[in-house]
């Protein structure tokens, strides 16, 4: 179904012929004609990183909002529309509020030069300066240095969960290159949580954090966070925290789950958030259970999972939750963008996957071929073949693998077509 805010939406993807152009200048002048709502926001939590940043989020809102906070949220992409990446105090913004508020940044605008990203990230923060808020949890789009969302001058908090190669060609090519490029959201004397990383990843953002004088909270060094006996045990300077295993399935949700508590402890919540943020965070096609919708009937009995995931950090993350589930052969259908790792993503779950059938990603003009993705499936050890689409790959497994398991994978972009047909 076609909204009015599509039409606005695609009107203001015309406006600058790149679709990523990281820079703060456009951003900056567009605030400035909206009259500078970057400095009438609510409290920020800002979240950078390249893996677990919007489970972490989710964690983080559930534990503020137990208590009653009233929070603001800005994540991206979205899944099935764009409404997703505005939550204001608990709610997706409304269609009649989002069109206004981009046409008011169209018409401020004035026709100059603007990525969607940026002139999207301006209307978003209009929303959050004039709905009030306890909290507002922003989240980076792409890096951190030059990304849109950095004109907040000082934030509450600062996030980085873990850093991992990706997007080399906007961050650059080495783990340090692009750990510094997140590390640009650190802010003087803000605090900021750190996910677990790579020693490289973490010199780089010490380094950066050192010369600005923003105290770190390292995991492993002053918080940690384990699995045990079936719950999550967390430990930092004030005492240790016996909680609920994460509502969010897969071992790497312990470490989100360690970053959200860490954040919400230095945010001054107590305990009873600190339950909440892993018993009630919902985050969808993170190893979504698919139960409804016209893909269940094609499975006819096998079960249906859903995952976003696109780097080789996720396929490993993948790979682990697949192997705790009970067990059952698995089946992969995917679909990728041509900018990403394949070979790298598939590589973990080449011993975990009977096989694989490639799809396009409908829609996206960056989409890898079917059968480039099946190509690089077989290159990662997985037998592989493609289909015109993932209904009618997820039918042939059914058809020949009755009962199976089948996890649909690769992209968020994949992941928001199929929860937009699914229903």
């Amino acid at each position: 179904m076609t909204r009015a805010s599509d039409l606005v939406l695609a009107r203001l993807m015309s406006l600058h012929p790149k679709i990523i152009d990281l820079s703060l200048g456009r951003v900056e002048r567009l605030l400035a004609a909206l009259g500078h709502p970057e400095l009438a926001l609510p409290p920020v939590i800002h979240v950078a990183g390249t893996n677990g940043k919007g489970s972490t989020i989710a964690m983080i809102r559930a534990g503020l909002e137990s208590g009653g906070s009233r929070v603001h949220v800005y994540t991206s992409p979205h899944l099935a529309r764009f409404h997703e990446r505005i939550r204001l105090a608990g709610e997706l913004i409304a269609e009649d509020r989002l069109i206004d508020l981009l046409e008011r940044c169209e018409e401020a605008n004035g026709g100059e030069p603007i990525t969607y990203f940026e002139i999207t990230t301006c209307a978003a923060f209009l929303a959050f300066a004039e709905e009030p808020a306890d909290a507002l949890l922003l989240e980076v789009g792409l890096g951190g240095r030059l990304d849109a969302t950095n004109v907040v001058p000082e934030p509450r908090l600062s996030v980085i969960t873990p850093i991992s190669v990706d997007h080399q060609q906007y961050l650059g090519d080495t783990l340090a290159e692009i750990a510094g490029e997140k590390a640009g959201i650190l802010r003087r004397g803000v605090p900021c949580v750190v996910g677990p990383q790579e020693d490289e990843a973490l010199a780089a953002i010490e380094a950066r954090a050192e010369a600005l004088g923003a105290p770190l909270l390292l995991a492993g060094r002053d918080w940690t966070v384990w699995e045990e006996h079936g719950r999550v045990a967390f430990q930092d300077e004030g005492g240790l925290l016996d909680l609920p295993p994460p509502a969010l399935l897969g071992a790497h949700q312990v470490t989100n789950a360690g970053m959200a508590v860490a954040a919400l402890r230095a945010l001054g919540a107590g305990d009873a958030a600190c339950q909440a943020a892993l018993r009630d965070a919902v985050w969808p096609a993170r190893m979504q259970r698919l139960r409804h919708g016209p893909l269940i009937e094609a499975a006819r009995g096998c079960e249906l999972w859903l995952d976003g995931g696109h780097n080789p950090a996720a396929g490993r993350a993948a790979a682990e939750s697949l192997s705790r589930l009970p067990p059952r052969p698995v089946h992969l259908v995917a679909g990728m963008l041509n900018t990403k790792d394949v070979e790298g993503f598939f590589r973990p779950l080449a011993g975990i996957a009977q096989d694989l059938i490639a799809v396009d990603i409908p829609g996206e003009q960056a989409t890898l071929s079917a059968e480039e993705t099946a190509a690089a499936a077989r290159a990662a050890g997985i037998s592989a073949s493609t289909a015109a689409s993932t209904e009618a790959a997820v039918a042939e497994i059914a058809s020949r693998a009755p009962g199976t398991r089948i996890l649909i994978c690769g992209s968020l972009y994949l992941a928001g077509h199929v929860l937009r047909e699914n229903g």
